[in-house]
């Protein structure tokens, strides 16, 4: 058996790589983007209650739930938990308590991962 000196092995290795040193780069052909940017889910007939007050940022949260649920961002039984929660605050708003319903919002809205504003 020959055995191979360094000097023959990168002689070798050189040429292989020679061999491919003539090919052209593969061409790759992309699809045409035909998706917009962005998707809209949300019915171009809905809008979204005023907000103001503890009433309309409640029924401005439950809006957004509704549509939530309607495109399928969030999980029914979820959706059943954020409503009895908004119950509550509700019924806050309701006796005059404005400060106790807001701050349930909030809480709700935090504890669901929705933002504050």
């Amino acid at each position: 058996m020959r055995r191979i000196f360094p000097a023959e092995a990168l002689a070798l290795t050189l040429l292989v790589a020679g061999c491919n040193a003539n090919r052209a780069p593969p061409v790759v052909e992309l699809a045409p983007l035909t998706t917009p940017a962005y998707v809209r889910v949300t019915p171009a007939e809905s809008h979204l209650p005023q907000s103001g007050g503890c009433a309309g940022d409640i029924a401005q949260f439950r809006a957004v739930q509704d549509n939530d649920l309607a495109t399928g961002h969030i999980e029914k039984g979820v959706y059943g938990q954020i409503q009895g929660e908004l119950a509550e605050a509700d019924q806050a708003c309701g006796q005059g308590d404005t400060l106790r319903a807001k701050g349930l919002l909030r809480a709700t809205k935090t504890r669901h991962g929705y933002p504050e504003g």
